[in-house]
């Protein structure tokens, strides 16, 4: 169909299609039932089937094609139902390839039927919007009806001769609206970002505006994954006196749908999916996919390892009660400066195929999880904005400095690490937002480096209850070793040297070295696995649900149950929890995984457990002995007890006014067990707790709670 339609010829083909394939039916089904359902839901197909020049003038001429399909309804339905029944047309499932990319809008789509897709960034409460005013002249009393269009609120300029009215000016005359007897509908603004995974190189994701009316309003929440499909208006800026000829632009939402397939839009041609097939079938597969992970930095072979199955991820439970059992594995990297935590995260959230990378210390006023905000978006009113793992939904987030992040983060942060999901109750906004993450955090401690002798909790700004909710915990320390620090120098200098010949179009030009041998030496330099086909293997990936074989089972719980009881004794700790044997399942999962396996076989296991041991023993560990109350408590089991010791003797040898003095405490510590330099960290650290307190220097006494 070329240039315009008569807009009877275009009622009546409508009217035409609405009466084929027992439409009618549904249609008088829809109008039974209003204003229960007040929209009928057309596939773009079928319009297709129907007349392909029909979807093109739709696409074209969307506000015509609409309101002509709206009113071919209104004819069609039962005669009885038309005074009232106002029922929308709605086309959905556009095909993918009709869809604009945001950063793509152009001044052409304007007034185009176009379908977008992204992810909710901001959603403000429904409200009501005037549609048609009626006012009542106060000179000679006729009503009259105004119809409203856009944000703009519109007054009669004169008492309407044509609907009866006295014809008066606006200066002879005042109009009084009569809220009672005008239309409202329902509207809600909604603002989109583009989806992280299509974003490479830290460009800034594009947003666009759209506005839902009526019976599509209150279902689209911050954090969802969206199609909208409407169309494209504009609306000129305001410039104070000055009118613009610059336009904003604003999606007029006509259907949506919530992305139900996480992974679908990433394509995946045969001879990549061969190629996937060809690398999970190797018996080193995880091993060139640890060594794909930031090749540039040296060593980290364990840690590689356990990202790599990050990405990966394992499997989500529901279960038969309803209880939903995580499969994202949360990873934590502590260590001192300089030891590239900070180019693994940003490596991580380029490489998976939905990333976000974030500082704890930076973060907006949604920050890190989700916040109601009051801003101009939602003409002052409350809007619910997402933070970055409610953004990050079904992907990575990587969070740096996490040991930085504000108060109101660090108390909403347990929710979502263990349940997945955000609950804001703000300013008379309650909802709950998903942030089916994994979550890959970096941290400094507190005074500058790690120290190995001291527990990670008390070096790090992290509550215990935060730390115990990450299955694996790296300790990443950087300690001066003749032989390691060759290693790393030498891998260094071949990266620098590696880059410079890049930069060159013809490496042979360079004199004095050979470019092609340095080239073909730095292979190691080289991600085994192109960044663009592991994004697309993790993808594929996902698609597989491994099941536990029986031999995998008893390798985790003989592994479950033997070091459990190294804690049976009388005053022994406590070595491992389930935490522990929930994150060797993930971890088996996601190897499993990895090889593109649906079973988990004992090596998975063996693999998992290996990583949990190794962290184990470098952060949970006191003398040789596992010990889990360091990552969930903050102390050890020792020096629980020692704590206990010290505050019996303060209580048994304080004097009622001076106190103890601290000579004779340590003294009579060291008595007990307990070397004096640990006595005197540990009265510092109740000191700081305000467990126990000096009445004058060099003397302690307890707190008035802890004497009762």
């Amino acid at each position: 169909m070329e240039g315009k339609i008569d807009r009877r010829d275009l009622v009546a083909l409508w009217q035409e299609f609405f009466l084929e394939e027992g439409r009618r039916i549904k249609l008088t089904n829809i109008a039974d039932h209003y204003p229960d359902v007040r929209s009928y839901n057309v596939e773009f197909s079928e319009v297709e089937r129907f007349n392909p020049d029909l979807v093109q003038y739709l696409l074209s001429n969307p506000s015509e094609c609409l309101r002509a399909a709206e009113e071919a309804i209104q004819e069609i339905i039962p005669p009885e139902k038309k005074n009232y029944a106002r029922i929308h047309f709605r086309i959905s499932k556009l095909p993918r390839d009709t869809r604009v990319e945001i950063r793509k809008i152009r001044a052409e789509h304007l007034g185009k039927f176009i379908s977008v897709e992204g992810l909710v960034r901001k959603a403000t409460e429904v409200r009501p919007r005037l549609v048609t005013a009626k006012f009542k002249c106060m000179r000679c009393g006729k009503e009259i009806f105004m119809e409203q269009d856009g944000l703009q609120f519109r007054e009669p300029l004169e008492c309407d001769p044509e609907q009866g009215g006295c014809g008066r000016t606006v200066g002879s005359t005042r109009f009084k609206l009569i809220t009672e007897e005008s239309v409202f509908v329902d509207t809600q603004k909604i603002e989109i970002q583009e989806a992280p995974e299509g974003l490479r190189g830290g460009a800034e994701p594009q947003r666009l505006v759209a506005f839902a009316e009526d019976d599509i309003t209150g279902h689209i929440f911050p954090g969802d994954r969206v199609v909208l499909n409407g169309t494209l208006r504009s609306a000129q800026k305001s410039g104070g006196q000055m009118r613009s000829t610059l336009f904003d632009i604003n999606l007029d939402l006509n259907s949506y749908e919530f992305e139900e397939h996480e992974y679908e839009e990433i394509s995946i041609s045969p001879e990549e999916e061969l190629a996937i097939k060809e690398i999970a079938s190797r018996p080193d597969a995880l091993r060139m996919i640890s060594e794909s992970i930031s090749p540039t930095i040296y060593g980290y072979f364990t840690e590689k390892e356990a990202l790599a199955l990050q990405l990966f991820g394992g499997v989500q439970k529901e279960m038969d009660d309803g209880t939903r059992i995580r499969g994202d594995i949360h990873i934590l990297l502590v260590g001192d400066p300089g030891v590239a935590k900070t180019m693994i995260l940003r490596y991580m959230a380029d490489l998976a195929p939905r990333g976000i990378y974030t500082s704890g210390k930076s973060s907006s006023a949604a920050g890190l999880t989700a916040a109601a905000v009051k801003d101009e978006f939602g003409e002052g009113r409350w809007t619910l904005e997402a933070g970055a793992l409610v953004l990050a939904d079904k992907g990575i987030a990587c969070v740096d400095e996490l040991d930085k992040m504000s108060p109101q983060d660090r108390s909403s942060i347990h929710e979502s690490l263990e349940q997945q999901t955000v609950s804001v109750a703000k300013a008379g906004i309650t909802a709950t937002l998903q942030s089916r993450c994994a979550v890959l955090g970096a941290a400094n401690p507190k005074y500058g480096r790690f120290d190995e002798s001291k527990t990670i909790a008390e070096q790090i700004d992290l509550p215990p209850t935060l730390l115990s909710r990450f299955d694996v915990i790296f300790a990443m320390t950087d300690r001066p070793n003749v032989t390691e620090d060759t290693k790393v120098a030498r891998h260094i200098l071949r990266v620098h040297r590696r880059g410079e010949i890049l930069k060159y179009e013809d490496p042979n030009m360079i004199e004095g070295v050979d470019a092609t041998e340095i080239l073909a030496d730095d292979a190691d330099l080289v991600p085994k696995i192109e960044p663009e086909l592991l994004r697309k293997y993790i993808a594929y990936s996902k698609r597989i649900t491994p099941v536990l074989t029986n031999e995998a089972m008893s390798a985790l719980e003989n592994y479950y149950v033997r070091i459990r009881s190294q804690g049976e004794g009388k005053g022994s700790s406590v070595p491992i929890t389930a935490r522990q044997l929930e994150a060797l399942v993930r971890l088996s999962e996601a190897s499993a995984r990895a090889r593109l396996s649906s079973v988990v076989t004992e090596e998975d296991a063996k693999r998992a457990i290996d990583i949990v041991e190794y962290f184990l023993q470098r952060v949970a560990s006191e003398g040789g002995r596992l010990d889990i109350d360091i990552i969930v408590t903050g102390l050890s089991r020792s020096q629980q007890e020692h704590i206990h010791i010290l505050k019996k003797l303060i209580r048994d040898l304080s004097d009622p006014v001076t106190g103890v003095p601290e000579s004779e405490l340590i003294q009579r510590a060291e008595a007990e067990g307990i070397a004096a330099e640990k006595a005197k960290g540990l009265l510092k650290k109740l000191s700081d707790q305000g467990e126990i307190y000096q009445p004058r220097a060099g003397y302690y006494r307890l707190a008035a709670e802890e004497r009762l």
